[in-house]
């Protein structure tokens, strides 16, 4: 059973993330042999404050 785990910065919304888990559900599918069924996506939305690129806090960019 294929699991992924998105992890992304700020939001999304729902129209992205039912985009995102078809597409990457499809992938999954398609290129590992896998029945759709049995693929399982988190996704985590981190606040900018919890991210940083370049030692700098995305809330602060």
């Amino acid at each position: 059973m294929p699991y992924v785990n998105i992890r992304v910065a700020g939001k999304l919304s729902r129209k992205q993330k039912k985009k995102i888990v078809k597409g990457v559900t499809k992938v999954i599918a398609d290129e590992a042999g896998k029945p759709k069924d049995s693929i399982i996506i988190f996704i985590d939305e981190d606040s900018g404050e919890n991210v940083a690129t370049g030692g700098v806090l995305l809330d602060e960019k």
